[in-house]
Formats: structure tokens, sequence, C-alpha cells
């Protein structure tokens, strides 16, 4: 089972559910995508702004979420976490304290790695470090995938457990 914050459209579920994975939860304000998690996926609970989230909301094997990039993208200002939706990545690890899922899946640019000399992305491992979690990362390329737009763009998933992570995801 897994809680989904920052859920969009709910790319997870379209790629988790034929896995037989199940989610619980989303998390999502925007207004079109609620009402298009609310028609697609009538049995799932929308808890809304996820920073209000908290502890005694039910336990998940995986917490996963991708917080908004604008932040860290190298096309945009490049604010880290010092800007508000930077700082989502921050309050994304708290959740993850709160909630205490054995596994938590990050996703965002690959601007991340870069962003204020690479201290943001320590700041966010740290955070996660702290609260007991192993890390690992990858860069993926949807020019290398199936993707059916043909589209180039590329995305940063950290893929943590508590404890160490297992060597067969390296």
């Amino acid at each position: 089972t897994y809680g989904s914050v920052c859920s969009g459209i709910e790319a997870a579920t379209v790629a988790w559910e034929p896995l037989g994975f199940r989610p619980v939860w989303f998390a999502e304000i925007d207004p079109f995508c609620s009402a298009l998690l609310s028609h697609r996926y009538p049995d799932v609970e929308n808890r809304g702004d996820f920073t209000r989230i908290d502890g005694g909301s039910g336990a998940i094997d995986i917490l996963a979420g991708g917080t908004p990039c604008q932040s860290f993208s190298v096309a945009g200002r490049r604010g880290g976490l010092d800007d508000a939706r930077g700082n989502l990545a921050i309050e994304f690890c708290w959740l993850a304290g709160r909630l205490r899922p054995r596994w938590v899946v990050w996703e965002n640019v690959p601007g991340v790695l870069s962003s204020n000399g690479g201290r943001d992305f320590g700041a966010i491992l740290g955070a996660l470090a702290d609260l007991g979690y192993g890390c690992a990362w990858r860069v993926l390329d949807a020019q290398f995938s199936e993707c059916p737009s043909g589209a180039v763009a590329s995305s940063l998933s950290d893929i943590l457990e508590t404890g160490a992570v297992p060597r067969r995801y390296f």
C-alpha cells in the first residue's frame, strides 16, 4: 500500500497498479487534478495539502511523491530550498518522519543535484538519513523509455528504505 503526495494526475498509480500496488490515499490540492483523481479513483481519499497530514493517518508501506520542481530546475530561477515550492521537498521528508513508511520514493528534476552547489540535495538526503533511511538515486531520461510522446525529459528518483539499501538496487 502507498500514499501519494503532489499526486497530479497520478502517474504512480498508472505505473504501479498493474504490479498490484494499491493506493491508500492521495494528497493533491490542484482543483483539476483533484477532480480527475476523484473521477478516476473514487474509492481513494484525497487528503489535500500533504503538509497537514499527521502521523495517525494509518500505515502505508510506501510514501511516494514528486514535489514541485520549479525552484530546482535549470530552466528556472534556481531558488532551491529557499523558495517555498522547493521547501516542500523538506516538508515531504517531515511527512516521512511522521508516517514512517518502509519505503520513500521521491521524484524531481536533475537540477536538484546542482541546486545551491549541491547543498539542497544534500539537505534532502540528510533529512532522510536523520530519519534512518538509506538512499539511492538515478537520473532517468525519458528518451530512452517507451514514452509514446518521445519527449526528452529527465527525472530524479530517490529510492529509500529504512536501514541500508539492498544491494539488488545498485
